[in-house]
């Protein structure tokens, strides 16, 4: 199993990013979280399946969900947490 923090950097917030991911992650089978951040990027906390969370990057790199314009995607390793979901939480 692994585990990686994702931030997304560009027009990723007010475009239905979060709900977005959540599907998507949810759809692919990982744990986690997705919130804003103060400086207009959106952090994704992924768990599970090196090649699931492959796709769930790979999906940001593509821009994520229609309205939103993704301009970089930070990936790197983090601790493992035992999360039983994937979760939007509000900032």
């Amino acid at each position: 199993m692994e585990a990686s923090k994702i931030k997304v950097l560009g027009k990723v917030q007010g475009v239905w990013f979060r709900a977005s991911t959540q599907s998507m992650a949810q759809n692919i089978g990982l744990k986690g979280f997705v919130q804003n951040e103060s400086d207009g990027s959106v952090l994704i906390y992924a768990f599970g399946d090196p090649d699931q969370i492959q796709q769930l990057i790979q999906w940001c790199q593509r821009g994520g969900p229609p309205h939103a314009r993704v301009d970089k995607v930070v990936v790197e390793s983090i601790e493992w947490q035992d999360l039983t979901d994937f979760t939007i939480k509000r900032s």
